[in-house]
């Protein structure tokens, strides 16, 4: 059962590396927070990106801590 699981998450991830490659990720030469996230979202969501869903990431949102003065 372990390798049945371990061959759909297998499959799950490598629709997902081409739904991103569709999408022009990795031809990209940006590389920064939102890029890698976007990627990274992507190909977690699988096969849900042929279903419409878009994840995307905002990194000005994120609340990076300042140094001290």
């Amino acid at each position: 059962m372990r390798g049945l699981i371990g061959i759909v998450v297998l499959v799950w991830l490598v629709i997902g590396v081409v739904a991103a490659y569709q999408r022009d990720y990795f031809k990209t030469g940006d590389a920064n927070c939102a890029t890698a996230a976007n990627v990274a979202l992507t190909v977690v969501a699988g096969p849900l990106n042929y279903a419409g869903v878009n994840p995307k990431v905002n990194c000005a949102e994120v609340q990076i801590p300042q140094p001290s003065q």
